[in-house]
């Protein structure tokens, strides 16, 4: 199975990649625990994309791919931006970071998903999730 999306960078088109994980989870009856977190840490990368990656520019799009190999859902995620340095990202927790109101995707998607992995210079974000 392979789903995809290709969205302008408008943060209201976070409702189609929030339509897409209810329209994943229904299809293959994801427990309601991964699906908190698959559509946290989709949104949080599909954000990410839209605001910091193409910096808010309607005229570059974000892809999401999704796809199911046995019991694993892989989600990835291109913006047209230059990347980031996702090697060097300040921990969220740190006191001095405490009270940032940025910063806390990163963080959220590590968490949430099984695994994640960058490329493209950090153009790119692909998640990984364990279904069974």
């Amino acid at each position: 199975m392979k789903k995809s999306l290709k969205i302008t960078s408008k943060i209201e088109n976070l409702r189609k990649v929030e339509k897409l994980v209810d329209e994943i989870s229904a299809e293959y009856k994801i427990s309601s625990d991964i699906y908190g977190n698959i559509l946290i840490a989709a949104l949080e990368a599909a954000n990410n994309a839209i605001l910091h990656g193409n910096k808010l520019d309607e005229g570059k799009m974000v892809n999401i791919e999704v796809e199911k190999e046995e019991k694993i859902l892989k989600i990835q995620i291109d913006d047209e931006g230059n990347g980031f340095d996702y090697k060097n990202i300040p921990d969220p927790t740190a006191p001095e970071n405490i009270e940032n109101v940025n910063g806390r995707g990163i963080f959220l998607m590590e968490k949430l998903s099984d695994k994640i992995e960058f490329s493209r210079n950090g153009a790119r974000v692909e998640l990984e999730f364990n279904l069974s």
